[in-house]
């Protein structure tokens, strides 16, 4: 066990979880939303701190992040629990093992351990990814803190729920995040998430903020999320921020307690895509369906091609001293 952080001390030995935007109040002996931390005696623990429940080796490509040091590794790691209940999750097995099964199992790993397993396979970052990782936000801001001390990156793949403190505190050593803006209505986040929307759009505009790079992934969901306006809203909302943070358009697949629907139709992402161009998005990106244009990266000034891809693969990079070799156009990102 390990008491964590960002909570306060209520009577009856009650405890306020501040974490993230749910602000559980959480009774003795009962746990948060996320299911991994729990009042024990008046003390707030994580119940996940050094477990991890799944570890991978994998394309920087498939967090997915497009501007972000392309064709290198990053070391993937995630622990149970998720502060969200996506009905779509694919990760269902062990984002929701907590509520589902009422189980939290993992391998132990501490901080020190994940980041010589980075190093150990040749990768230049490391990602907290496939859960939540604000729902294991201690075990994350100290492999973070080591991480960045051994010169590796630090990458968050998350649904945008934590508040303003913890990011804070997290974000000298959080170099980028791929954040799903699951959709721009309330509803939908109601419904098929159990969060809410402004909370998701305020941590967007503080990671921005903090000058942490950002992508941002939008998946769509038939009947759900597909409409012109929702589309255009989403993407007038990222233009504001800044029109060089790319916007991944992803198709979804029946899973989980959502099967009624069906699969994305690549007529709808490339619709989604054109809205997102129009918009003024320099880089507007077409997801889980290999082998459409939409995976490219292209200069937003001249329309060179400047990376090639196939799915996480990328088949050529022209981009030269972070500019298009045609028009000398500066291409926003991280290069390396």
């Amino acid at each position: 066990m390990k008491e964590a952080l960002f909570y306060e001390k209520l009577d009856k030995q009650a405890v306020q979880c501040h974490l993230c935007s749910h602000h559980c109040v959480i009774a003795r002996g009962k746990r948060g939303i996320c299911g991994v931390r729990e009042n024990r005696g008046g003390i707030l623990c994580t119940l996940v701190y050094g477990h991890t429940i799944a570890e991978h080796i994998d394309p920087i490509e498939k967090k997915p992040l497009f501007n972000f040091l392309p064709g290198s590794k990053s070391f993937s790691f995630a622990t149970a629990g998720c502060n969200f209940r996506c009905l779509h999750c694919q990760n269902y097995d062990i984002s929701q093992m907590p509520r589902n099964r009422d189980v939290i199992v993992g391998k132990k790993r501490s901080p020190e351990d994940i980041v010589s397993l980075a190093k150990n396979n040749g990768c230049t970052s490391i990602s907290y990814t496939y859960t939540e990782p604000t729902i294991f936000y201690e075990y994350a801001l100290d492999t973070a803190k080591r991480a960045a001390a051994e010169g590796l990156k630090n990458v968050f793949v998350t649904n945008g729920y934590i508040t303003e403190g913890p990011l804070r505190e997290i974000s000298p050593y959080l170099d980028a995040a791929n954040i799903d803006l699951k959709s721009f209505a309330e509803g939908f986040y109601k419904k098929i998430c159990g969060a809410k929307l402004q909370p998701v759009l305020d941590a967007i505009k503080l990671y921005r903020e903090l000058n942490i790079w950002i992508e941002i992934t939008t998946l769509i969901i038939p009947t759900h999320n597909d409409s012109v306006q929702e589309l255009e809203q989403i993407a007038v909302f990222i233009k504001s921020l800044g029109v060089e943070i790319p916007w991944h358009i992803t198709a979804f697949h029946p899973t989980y307690n959502l099967t009624d629907q069906p699969r994305t139709p690549v007529s709808t992402l490339m619709r989604a895509r054109d809205i997102g161009r129009r918009a003024g998005l320099r880089y507007v990106y077409v997801g889980n369906v290999p082998g459409e244009q939409g995976e490219n990266t292209y200069c937003y000034a001249c329309g060179a091609l400047l990376i090639e891809r196939y799915g996480f693969s990328i088949l050529s990079n022209n981009i030269k001293d972070k500019q298009c070799p045609k028009c000398q156009a500066n291409i926003d990102g991280v290069w390396g």
